[in-house]
């Protein structure tokens, strides 16, 4: 199965997605991601956060959706709808779901407060791929309806902040 992580600047989140899921994932699995107006550069910070985390970084680079390099089967949109950010649409047969997240790209601050917003948004990536993760995945490729239920069910998740727990 191949998992699409779309948003629109595919420098931040979506790479941090890409990078997570492929990380932990089983060799069945792969994941790609790309955005409608890609930025043409990896947002300097997250590579830095994933190089930290243990994540090979070398082969993550901002492309465009119109130049995949295979067909998804699910499309996961991460940006944050609660910003206002318009998330691109994929046309296709696809599995859809929405994962939202803010993107740290637009963090403000102190270079403290700007690396929070980065490692929010990854840690709220990763309790979702980790969970997703743990779902019987065989069933999953199998049942469609509940593969998207269980998807938008995992979107919904959000770490606790005090302990960066779920």
């Amino acid at each position: 199965m191949n998992i699409l992580f779309l948003c629109t600047g595919n420098s931040c989140r979506s790479i941090l997605a890409e990078a997570t899921f492929n990380h932990l994932a089983p060799p069945a699995w792969r994941a790609i991601s790309a955005g409608s107006k890609p930025t043409g550069q990896v947002h300097p910070r997250s590579l830095a956060l994933l190089a930290r985390e243990g994540i090979a970084i070398e082969a993550y680079h901002s492309k465009s959706w119109e130049s995949l390099p295979l067909t998804p089967d699910i499309v996961v949109t991460v940006c944050s709808s609660a910003a206002g950010e318009t998330c691109p649409a994929y046309l296709g047969r696809v599995v859809r779901s929405h994962w939202g997240v803010a993107d740290p790209a637009h963090a403000t601050g102190t270079d403290a407060q700007v690396d929070a917003a980065f490692m929010e948004a990854y840690r709220i990536l990763r309790a979702r791929i980790e969970a997703f993760l743990a779902l019987p995945l065989a069933e999953l490729e199998a049942d469609p309806v509940r593969l998207k239920r269980e998807l938008d069910r995992v979107g919904a998740i959000v770490p606790d902040q005090a302990r960066g727990e779920i």
